[in-house]
């Protein structure tokens, strides 16, 4: 497996404007979105890299597996739990830079 260090993508604007009607003003946002807003690309990519060959198949992220399961521990949630908000739950879409159909 291999990494090739590339900056996160910005937030889907469709999910962006979702996450801001839902949390504008009237509730604190959720500790992804505050991540994303806060601390932008909390764990490069580049910072992984020596860690991974330089051939073979390009793997996803480490950088946004390791802002998963950051995550995963402030929920206390199992892998197939975090697997599911990463799916399915919009502002864990909107910290990891994921389109709405990710």
């Amino acid at each position: 497996m291999s990494v090739q260090p590339q900056p996160w993508p910005e937030p889907d604007p469709q999910i962006v404007a979702a996450v801001r009607m839902m949390y504008s003003g009237r509730r604190e946002a959720p500790l992804a979105v505050q991540v994303r807003d806060r601390l932008g690309e909390l764990f490069p990519d580049a910072a992984f890299a020596d860690g991974f060959g330089r051939a073979g198949k390009p793997g996803w992220s480490p950088g946004r597996l390791a802002l998963v399961m950051v995550l995963q521990k402030a929920a206390n949630l199992t892998d197939r739990q975090a697997a599911d908000e990463v799916r399915e739950n919009l502002s864990w879409k909107y910290a990891l830079g994921l389109a709405l159909e990710d």
